[in-house]
């Protein structure tokens, strides 16, 4: 889905969203709550990125980061929808904007890996995402 298949009234713009919209998005369609300091740091340093804003209320509602060494290895990350305008392709639109943007900038033979909540399971494997295991799993290390 491109961007100029959008629904209507809504408009996919590139670049991340603010640090404020950035929490709000985060919290509001069920992500883990991050500071102030850490959405600053986080909007810094993103490769690639996106943002869906409802041009009727005038306010992001959607996003998608990349994050990665501009080499080879990129992670698919905060794609995020608010509950009121899930189920209009805006998770599908940002996620195949990111892949594109990885195809037109990254090196040929990028490896782009994300986690998948329950979800967001049926979206990433429309796009031709498959499970890592058992070759690889995911592993994480949370620290306080």
């Amino acid at each position: 889905m491109a961007a100029s298949s959008l629904s209507p009234g809504y408009c996919l713009k590139d670049g991340a969203p603010q640090p404020s919209d950035y929490l709000q998005l985060r919290v509001r369609s069920g992500l883990s709550p991050k500071t102030e300091e850490q959405a600053k740091a986080a909007v810094c340093g993103t490769w690639a990125a996106c943002h869906v804003v409802d041009e009727t209320e005038g306010r992001c509602v959607a996003m998608g980061r990349v994050i990665g060494d501009g080499g080879w290895c990129f992670q698919i990350i905060d794609i995020a929808v608010l509950p009121k305008h899930q189920r209009r392709g805006l998770g599908s639109a940002v996620l195949l904007y990111l892949l594109e943007q990885i195809r037109r900038r990254a090196p040929q033979g990028a490896y782009v890996s994300l986690l998948a909540d329950p979800p967001g399971r049926h979206l990433y494997t429309r796009s031709g995402f498959v499970e890592s295991a058992p070759e690889s799993v995911g592993m994480v290390l949370i620290l306080d």
